[in-house]
């Protein structure tokens, strides 16, 4: 199965220098738990719920005053549409990331998770279970 047929398309994106607020509020208005945040229109990052607790809220930070670009992750590991779902697992597991942004020739298509990667390839799993289930409100 290619990574194509199971991402998540149409990625919600922001620019890094929004305010950490936009990226909550997105994720809430989504129900999402990541962001990929571009700089002159290229993907420089993902931001992730956890990010927003841990490197704004739990650090004191003012997250209408907080730039995304300051907390998002940079170092971004990318995964062609085209490649394997198996090149993904792997990629994920040799890295320890739970996403990966799926692009081609630059431009960001989507993005392919943990979760995505369970449901597709064994839904029965708990992890499969749990990803395939409604979100929480």
């Amino acid at each position: 199965m290619k990574v194509r047929e199971v991402m998540t398309t149409n990625p919600v994106t922001l620019d890094a220098t929004a305010p950490i607020m936009k990226a909550a509020e997105a994720m809430r208005d989504n129900n999402i738990g990541n962001i990929v945040v571009r700089k002159d229109g290229k993907l420089c990052g993902i931001v992730t719920d956890r990010d927003i607790v841990v490197r704004v809220l739990a650090a004191g930070k003012d997250p209408k005053d907080t730039k995304i670009e300051s907390v998002c992750s940079h170092e971004i590991l990318t995964i062609s549409p085209d490649r394997d779902t198996s090149d993904a697992v792997k990629l994920m597991r040799q890295r320890a990331v739970r996403r990966l942004p799926v692009v081609d020739e630059g431009k960001v298509l989507g993005i392919v998770s943990l979760g995505d990667l369970a449901v597709s390839i064994d839904r029965t799993s708990a992890l499969g279970d749990i990803s395939a289930a409604p979100p929480n409100r």
